[in-house]
């Protein structure tokens, strides 16, 4: 029989582009159930680890915010996207401190995928594909909180959302604007890019010399497009049975927050 995990610690890693406010939500969630929740509030924006290739400056920073926030503990990595594949490094780097891993929609790209991105970040190709394209020309500054409301909710990605975790990404993700005055993204358009155009192309090596040493789950989302787009061969090999989805896009955890929270404990649990 397998064991049931008893409420413990869960560090929790965002998308890219949403600070981890934007997920309180699901944070209360789990701590109404017993849980501690350690969550970085953005990846990316301390110069002492920048945007590399591959991402390990960045899974640098999750370990070490572990280490100044839990030392010595075992903990649970869940993240989301850029903040999945982020806790499944960590989770290969120092497999002693992860109990278990899981993944909220956050594709294994692995195989020719994982070549062909490898070919087109040489290359310098990733820029014209990668969301980055969009990312780097996104608006980034309001007279107002009120008025970055209104200019998200008529947009058709953050209609789906649940009306409280928009108005909670408000107030995490904008911030006073000192140069312009008025208010602008706090998670800076310029690292968002990065990540796109970093993204890690080595886990074919790297899930053959050093795999985690614990369960790996995977959430995803009915419609997510990310999905289909990085393949899911990889994430198979990787989490075998372990899969759950959630009815909605890859922003799931922002449209239907309870789920996922409920998800992800369940998953955890099961071991």
């Amino acid at each position: 029989m397998t064991a049931v995990a008893e409420p413990g610690l869960i560090v929790f890693s965002h998308a890219n582009g949403f600070p981890a406010g934007t997920y309180r939500l699901i944070f209360e969630a789990w701590r109404a159930a017993g849980w501690q929740v350690l969550a970085l509030d953005k990846f990316g924006h301390d110069p002492a680890f920048p945007v590399r290739s591959n991402w390990s400056p960045t899974r640098n920073e999750l370990l070490a915010f572990i280490e100044r926030q839990a030392p010595g503990r075992r903990v649970f990595l869940v993240g989301h996207s850029l903040g999945g594949i982020l806790s499944l490094l960590a989770a290969c780097k120092k497999p002693e401190i992860a109990a278990g891993v899981v993944l909220i929609d956050s594709p294994v790209i692995g195989g020719w995928r994982a070549h062909g991105l490898q070919v087109f970040k040489a290359t310098g190709l990733v820029k014209r594909v990668s969301p980055g394209k969009v990312s780097q020309f996104r608006r980034w500054q309001w007279p107002s909180a009120e008025d970055a409301l209104r200019h998200f909710a008529i947009k058709s990605v953050f209609a789906r959302w649940d009306p409280r975790v928009l108005q909670d990404y408000i107030d995490a993700g904008i911030e006073p604007d000192p140069e312009h005055g008025g208010v602008r993204l706090a998670f800076r358009r310029d690292v968002e890019t990065r990540f796109y155009n970093t993204l890690p192309h080595h886990f074919n090596a790297l899930m053959r010399r050093h795999p985690p040493r614990c369960p790996v789950h995977f959430i995803g989302g009915t419609q997510s497009v990310e999905m289909r787009q990085a393949g899911m061969e990889g994430t198979r090999r990787l989490v075998k049975e372990r899969v759950t989805m959630i009815e909605g896009t890859h922003l799931f955890p922002m449209e239907h927050p309870d789920e996922t929270a409920a998800a992800v404990l369940a998953a955890i649990r099961r071991g």
